[in-house]
């Protein structure tokens, strides 16, 4: 299923979560691809401080300048992502323990918690780690300027790999 994933530009991979800290294949992914800064953040109702806010926000569609990369480490969630050519369709993609994935940037998504409100999960930045996500204006901005290359970008996503072996 994942093969799908990839004409969307999202990029997956699948690590042994319960050696995330001494991974040297995931050493090597974030030596490859230049993700410089990571942290791990747990969402539940106990562990993440204002949590149904969060989580609101979280589900609210939004986009990011850059790149969203995520590995989960523990338990299940969901992103839905939108397809840029087909505005009011959206695909989900369930991501597990020990899943991967990198969300272009630029692309409308969101995610919800399985029915266990639990995820823990890393998140990886190339550089600073930036949070905002985007506004309504922003978003009409990063189209108009990312729509011509619509083609390009999905060239370039379909020769990206993590790892050559």
């Amino acid at each position: 299923p994942w093969k799908r994933f990839g004409a969307l530009g999202v990029l997956h991979c699948n690590l042994d979560a319960d050696q995330y800290e001494t991974d040297s294949k995931l050493q090597e992914i974030r030596k490859k691809r230049g993700y410089s800064c990571q942290d791990i953040i747990t969402v539940s109702p106990e562990k993440l401080p204002n949590y149904e806010h969060k989580i609101r926000s979280f589900f609210e569609e939004h986009i990011h300048l850059d790149k969203e990369i995520r590995y989960c480490l523990d338990a299940s969630v969901s992103f839905d992502k939108r397809r840029l050519l087909q505005f009011l369709r959206s695909v989900d993609i369930w991501v597990k323990k020990g899943d991967m994935i990198v969300l272009p940037a630029g692309s409308y998504h969101r995610f919800t918690l399985d029915n266990n409100n639990y995820v823990k999960a890393m998140r990886l930045f190339v550089g600073e780690p930036v949070w905002t996500p985007q506004d309504e204006q922003h978003i009409r901005i990063i189209l108009r300027i990312t729509r011509p290359f619509v083609g390009a970008r999905k060239q370039l996503h379909h020769s990206e790999v993590f790892i050559n072996h």
